[in-house]
């Protein structure tokens, strides 16, 4: 009798449900906001990267739908071929102008522009050396392009510094790879070091805005511009997904940089272009972080007293993670205990982030603070971990 090749899965299921790493999904019935459907019931919404309420925006959902009228539901192909859209240059453009860079390549997910930018900047004589909590797509990106990857302490530029006098001779490139704002903890790296150590020992620096985009800078230009580093030789990397309230990401950095991108990234070149609709809300949205600032200033106020009320009376059986970022996370003791409480906070009406291994190293609440709650929503959140 030959063996199933395929009764290895099950097993591994068991596994991961043994573990309590199992995952399924949970659908909202309504648009994207503070208050959402979720499965059959109204509950306040901290879950959502939606950080300044534009994903249920009005103005995005009419350029969503003008775009599609004109151009169609979807573009068929890649941009090489049949799938490049006026929009998409427009959208290029815009964010070059926010990122203040030359130039900016936009692909068809976040996901997509770490790992074929990764691929295409280094490969087998290279060296790659990352942040230990990076996201998945930079640490599958690293492996993805066959260079040698090392990862460092998280951010700890002593340990960074250390790795790279023992072997950055040892290899034609170097990339740096770091989250800006990490999307699991709420910390932010330390940009202005990198940059001087990236020089100092000629690496190229990948920074991963994600979750900066909008909401960080003077004019919402990301981390960046928080730290004052417009102009410096920085690949700066970011989604249209989160404040933005679209999909997609892009790649922003010298004119030299994108041309090479789209000559040799393979998650562009193949692969169907961002669907016209997707391309016009993420227009839109750069316009409103552009002419509403008040967006931001409402969400740092209810950062800032999310944050008050936790300082004020942290409930007990939680760790409150440092955080310079609309993200909060409470880290709790192991996978069963965050799953009890994502429970009982979602039958209490409020929709948290329930997070665990191996997406994360240790279990944890994730909250994230989007400009449209209201401060009773924030009081309802630490009222109800009291009740834990």
């Amino acid at each position: 009798m030959p063996i199933d090749p395929y009764a290895w899965i099950e097993k591994s299921l068991a596994t991961i449900r043994s573990a309590n790493w199992y995952r399924s999904v949970q659908a909202i019935a309504s648009r994207p906001g503070p208050a959402i459907r979720l499965e059959g019931r109204s509950v306040i919404n901290f879950a959502s990267n939606d950080y300044l309420g534009l994903a249920g925006s009005d103005r995005l959902i009419l350029a969503a739908t003008n775009a599609t009228q004109k151009y169609g539901t979807g573009t068929t192909g890649s941009r090489l071929i049949t799938g490049h859209r006026p929009l998409h240059r427009e959208l290029e453009l815009a964010i070059a102008r926010l990122k203040k860079t030359d130039d900016a390549l936009v692909f068809s997910s976040g996901y997509l522009a770490n790992i074929g930018t990764i691929a295409a900047l280094v490969g087998k004589r290279d060296l790659i050396i990352g942040d230990r909590y990076n996201h998945s797509s930079l640490k599958n990106g690293a492996i993805l392009s066959g260079a040698t990857v090392k990862e460092y302490l998280h951010c700890d530029i002593r340990d960074l510094t250390t790795k790279l006098q023992e072997c950055r001779d040892q290899y034609r490139r170097c990339l740096i790879l770091s989250d800006s704002v990490f999307s699991m903890d709420g910390d932010i790296c330390p940009l202005p070091e990198l940059l001087a150590i990236a020089e100092e020992f000629s690496c190229m620096l990948l920074v991963d805005e994600a979750h900066a985009t909008g909401i960080f800078g003077a004019t919402g230009a990301g981390c960046a511009e928080h730290f004052g580093l417009v102009g410096k030789p920085l690949i700066q990397m970011g989604t249209l997904s989160k404040a933005l309230g679209s999909l997609g990401g892009y790649v922003a950095g010298t004119a030299p940089l994108i041309d090479f991108l789209r000559n040799r990234a393979p998650s562009w070149i193949y692969t169907t272009g961002l669907s016209p609709g997707d391309t016009a809300a993420a227009l839109e949205a750069i316009a409103i972080i552009q002419e509403e600032p008040e967006r931001r200033t409402s969400l740092w106020q209810n950062v800032d007293y999310l944050k008050q009320l936790l300082a004020e009376s942290l409930p007990s059986g939680f760790n409150l993670l440092p955080s310079d970022s609309p993200i909060s996370c409470l880290q709790m003791s192991d996978a069963d205990a965050v799953l009890e409480a994502g429970r009982k906070l979602k039958e209490a009406g409020l929709f948290v982030g329930a997070v665990r291994p191996p997406t994360v190293p240790t279990s944890r609440i994730r909250i994230a603070v989007m400009a449209t709650h209201e401060p009773i929503h924030c009081e309802q959140l630490v009222k109800a971990l009291h009740c834990l």
